[in-house]
């Protein structure tokens, strides 16, 4: 009985402190897309399961309230999505590492897309859709860079024992 009260209050505080942290990662003043936030859509249901998806996209959804609703939202809620469940073919330093830089990729084409689609600030051709892609490259960029680096800090954090303890408390099947 104590062991599962114990491990529900370790679920539950890590659900608090991961839903924070999104929050906190998309609100705060940053560069544009230089947060957080698609590393951490990635990882959470990379290392602790599926079902951690929905809590991704409910700490999206808050700070999309906070900041404000735009038509772009399916697209970005969608990609994030796709990226939780895309997250969970990814087993190791290396290959996790790739899937955070294909996540962006991933984000990058989707919420693009939306934006070619949903505005006129481009022509509704092919050469409109690559013109969009063109202009996003500096957002790419900064997913990249702040997404690489925030996996690289979460990597090193997954090779500390008791890290690997604590996933493997909420995420019995994380493999390390």
């Amino acid at each position: 009985m104590i062991k599962l009260i114990m491990s529900n209050t370790l679920i539950r505080n890590f659900i608090v402190i991961s839903f924070i942290s999104i929050l906190i990662s998309r609100l705060i003043p940053h560069p544009p897309n230089f947060t957080t936030a698609i590393a951490v859509a990635f990882y959470l249901p990379a290392l602790f399961g599926l079902r951690y998806v929905f809590l991704t996209l409910t700490a999206f959804i808050l700070s999309d309230l906070v900041i404000g609703i735009h038509n772009l939202l399916f697209f970005t809620w969608g990609s994030i999505i796709f990226i939780g469940f895309f997250s969970k073919y990814f087993k190791n330093y290396f290959l996790r590492l790739i899937g955070v830089m294909g996540s962006c990729l991933i984000f990058f084409i989707i919420s693009n897309f939306g934006v070619w689609f949903l505005s006129n600030t481009y022509s509704s051709d092919l050469s409109g859709l690559i013109a969009c892609y063109v202009m996003g490259l500096p957002f790419l960029q900064n997913s990249l860079f702040s997404s690489i680096a925030i996996a690289v800090f979460i990597e090193f954090l997954i090779t500390m024992k008791s890290s690997k303890i604590y996933i493997s408390k909420i995420n019995k099947k994380f493999l390390y």
